[in-house]
């Protein structure tokens, strides 16, 4: 099964700044383009580069291309049944007017080709169409058309809370019969 998926965004802003979030990827909270405030961090094993491994969640990747200020290529590595990769990448419209765009091609197998239409695509567009405001917001200083996620991802969202949740705040208080 095959996955083109495509986000983009024209930012009032010239190629060089919009070019220069990709270069704040995974610097933790220097990253001006990740939303790592809303979304689990884009973490790396050392600063963005090629052959720099890590990844967010259960996706993990490593650099295969990098020219800075302008594009990022990412591998993946997993999970098993994700091979293809993902790119943030700066296009110069004119001079005061880039297209930041974001682009998956892979294919996927086994038990991915589940996985991805039931619930990570939900999850991806969400989290790529948050760091596109962040892009947006870091570049102009506003939002024309702030992102919002969908009764689906707010639910996705809240399952993985009650996953992630420490086992000790799932616990219940059940009082004892003699009410104390």
């Amino acid at each position: 099964m095959g996955v083109y998926n495509l986000h983009e965004r024209v930012i009032a802003a010239k190629e060089s700044e919009v070019g220069a979030l990709i270069d704040t990827l995974s610097s933790g909270e220097d990253d001006r383009l990740w939303p790592h405030h809303l979304w689990e961090e884009m973490e790396l094993d050392r600063p963005l580069g090629v052959g720099a491994a890590g990844g967010h969640g259960p996706v993990r990747y490593t650099v295969a291309a990098y020219v800075p200020g302008t594009w990022v290529r990412f591998t993946f590595t997993g999970p098993g049944g994700f091979r293809g990769f993902h790119e943030y990448t700066a296009l110069p419209v004119d001079a005061e007017h880039t297209v930041l765009r974001h682009t998956i091609a892979m294919n996927l197998s086994g038990l991915s080709r589940i996985t991805w239409p039931l619930a990570i695509r939900a999850m991806h567009d969400a989290v790529l169409e948050d760091s596109l405001d962040r892009a947006e917001l870091a570049c102009t200083g506003t939002l024309a058309r702030p992102a919002r996620w969908s009764p689906y991802v707010r639910f996705l969202r809240g399952l993985e809370r009650l996953v992630t949740r420490p086992a000790g705040a799932r616990e219940e208080h059940h009082p004892s019969p003699a009410g104390d």
